[in-house]
């Protein structure tokens, strides 16, 4: 592949280098926690920032679980040792509830504690099933070994 000129050189470089410095800011910026609402075994976590493929959601659980343990006390497993901890996208922020499609939130008083419906990771648990994970593109689990493989059915 031939350049006529070095000012396209330059351009493609360029371009090629804020495309990567963009990658590398959105990989290692941190996640904010909002706030963390529970309803029995369920725990709904509102993040900011969270990471942007479905590897670097599950490297942060993975990462993060044991201080989400510490600071809010999830997961929150049920007496059979069950789980679920979903991880929302807070977006712009707490709103009323448009009466169809919002997730609204009974330990707040309304009319602003609900969110748009926009789940960015799953994290399910149970005795039958072990440790699962829903994302966009389909199921994973963890098995023995502690790997976490696609299920092939997705």
């Amino acid at each position: 592949m031939k350049f006529k000129n070095k000012k396209t050189i330059f351009m493609l470089s360029l371009s090629v280098c804020l495309l990567l410095t963009s990658a590398l800011w959105l990989s290692l910026r941190p996640v904010e926690v909002i706030a963390v609402h529970k309803d029995g075994s369920h725990s709904y976590v509102l993040v900011k920032k969270f990471p942007c493929t479905e590897k670097g959601k599950l490297k942060w659980w993975l990462k993060n679980k044991d201080a989400l343990k510490d600071k809010y006390k999830i997961p929150s497993p049920a007496s059979d040792g069950s789980f679920v901890v979903v991880f929302w996208d807070f977006g712009d922020g707490y709103k009323e509830t448009d009466g169809y499609d919002n997730l609204c939130f009974n330990d707040m008083k309304p009319p602003m504690n609900c969110i748009e419906k926009n789940s960015l990771l799953m994290v399910r648990n149970s005795e039958n099933t072990g440790s699962y994970f829903v994302l966009d593109s389909g199921t994973y689990r963890m098995n023995n070994k502690g790997d976490i493989v696609k299920n092939k059915s997705d």
